[in-house]
């Protein structure tokens, strides 16, 4: 995989920003504070080290301020969502009650085309326009209403890309959902790449076979109707067969894997070296598998073993799932499972 320097732009004086080395393929779009661009309404930035430090060894990033993209000035005054949570306005918090809601809107509307490309998305949270969740509505009173909502820019790209990962930066500092947002870009990225740029019904059956693991580990219902679809497929529409895949395939992984479903995972794989290994040995690993079901021991263990033995004795099609090495291994995140 080719390598290059990221560079960043200022938004706001056109000044470049070496962020770092990473792989080219994996293209994440990301709140331009995050990257360190001074577009806050107090003209500071929220730059974020999990993005810079640690995520940039592998993604590269296409940066974004919507509230920069609309015209207000750096600084200004604070924003707020106002009115009724399904069809909220913007304003400043000050008494100016002009509404902002068309202006902020015209800024990205036409911008959104642009993250076609991209798989994945990270913003900030707390804000009118990026917050993924949780954003208040005032009412006239002053008061918010009991409902909170999506900025209005993040609402806008997920309802315009509604299978891609899109998450904001502080709730991946939980490391349950760090991990599940990584592997869901990998898995967005080589769906994209080995299904959408050339749907065919074997590619979209390997794609399966390689994620029929991940699968298991997050919805074991879906992993059973995913292989059904494909299964009842005679002389498919693919164009829909694809479309129907994804959007179920996404949805299965959007949430974090359980123990108890990484545990069943475990002993599945474990299977296939029932005939290539000593039965103390196959012993040896089971009992790995449920020190970390018990919680004694971190998931990177039973699948560090596992992929030992299976790297000397498994088949092809094992070594090949994606469940052994969904992401990149050097970013740690099964240490903290």
């Amino acid at each position: 995989m080719k390598h290059h320097t990221i560079i960043a732009t200022d938004q706001r004086t056109d000044n470049t920003i070496e962020l770092s080395t990473v792989p080219s393929k994996i293209n994440i779009g990301l709140s331009a504070c995050l990257a360190g661009h001074e577009v806050r309404y107090n003209g500071g930035h929220t730059q974020s080290r999990l993005c810079l430090d640690i995520l940039s060894q592998h993604f590269t990033y296409k940066t974004f301020c919507p509230e920069v993209a609309a015209g207000f000035s750096t600084p200004r005054p604070t924003m707020r969502l106002t009115g009724n949570p399904n069809k909220p306005k913007l304003s400043f918090t000050t008494d100016d009650p002009v509404d902002l809601t068309n202006q902020l809107t015209d800024g990205f509307k036409d911008k959104l085309a642009q993250f076609e490309s991209l798989d994945g998305y990270i913003l900030m949270k707390n804000s009118p326009s990026c917050g993924l969740s949780r954003i208040k509505v005032y009412q006239e009173n002053g008061y918010p209403h009991e409902t909170k909502v999506s900025g209005l820019f993040a609402n806008a790209l997920q309802k315009q890309y509604p299978l891609m990962p899109i998450e904001e930066e502080g709730r991946l500092h939980d490391a349950k959902l760090f991990e599940n947002f990584v592997l869901r870009v990998y898995a967005y990225h080589h769906f994209r790449t080995d299904v959408l740029a050339t749907p065919s019904m074997g590619n979209l059956i390997g794609f399966h076979s390689r994620y029929k693991y991940v699968l298991m580990a997050h919805d074991q219902n879906a992993y059973k109707s995913l292989g059904q679809l494909l299964g009842k497929a005679k002389k498919p529409d693919m164009t829909v067969l694809v479309n129907r895949y994804f959007e179920r395939f996404m949805l299965a992984l959007s949430k974090p894997a359980s123990k108890k479903n990484h545990t069943n995972t475990l002993l599945h794989i474990l299977g296939y070296l029932r005939k290539s290994i000593p039965s103390q040995a196959r012993q040896n690993i089971a009992d790995v598998i449920i020190k970390y079901n018990q919680g004694v021991l971190p998931l990177i263990t039973p699948l560090t073993l596992l992929k030992h033995y299976l790297d000397q004795y498994g088949s092809a099609y094992i070594r090949n799932q994606r469940y052994l090495a969904p992401y990149p291994e050097s970013l740690g995140l099964a240490n903290q499972l």
